[in-house]
C-alpha cells in the first residue's frame, strides 16, 4: 500500500554565515513509506527499488554510526562511482524509469538503513 511522503532538508548555518534554509521536494502520494535494514556484502551490491503499487522518488541511506568501511554509489558494476560518507545520511533521488542502483562496499556492512519515499 502506498502512502504520501514529503521530503525536506533543513540547513542551519552559524559562525561567519548565519541563517537557515529549508529545501522541500514535492510530496509523493505513491510512496512505499518503508524502512529497510540491510546487510551489504563486500563488493558490488544491487539495491532494487521497492515496487508493489508504489512509486519511489528517493531513498535516504543511513550507514551505522560507527561504520569505517567505504561505500561507493554506482549505476552499474564497472562505473567508477561516487564515494559516500562513512556515517552521514545520503539522499538519492530517482527518475521514474529507475529500478535499481549499486553500492560497492570495501567489506561487509551490517545495519544499513534505507528510508524509501
Amino acid at each position: 500500500m502506498a502512502v504520501t511522503a514529503t521530503r525536506t532538508a533543513t540547513l542551519t548555518y552559524t559562525g561567519d554565515v548565519v541563517g537557515t534554509e529549508t529545501l522541500s521536494a514535492g510530496s509523493n502520494a505513491s510512496s512505499p513509506g518503508s524502512i529497510e535494514i540491510k546487510t551489504l556484502a563486500s563488493g558490488f551490491n544491487t539495491v532494487t527499488l521497492p515496487t508493489g503499487g508504489s512509486t519511489v522518488v528517493s531513498v535516504t541511506i543511513v550507514p551505522p554510526s560507527a561504520n569505517s568501511t567505504s561505500i561507493i554509489l554506482k549505476s552499474i558494476t564497472g562505473d567508477t562511482g561516487i564515494r559516500l560518507h562513512n556515517t552521514d545520511p545520503t539522499t538519492v533521488t530517482f527518475h521514474s524509469t529507475e529500478t535499481a542502483f549499486g553500492l560497492t562496499c570495501g567489506a561487509q556492512i551490517t545495519g544499513v538503513r534505507f528510508y524509501w519515499t
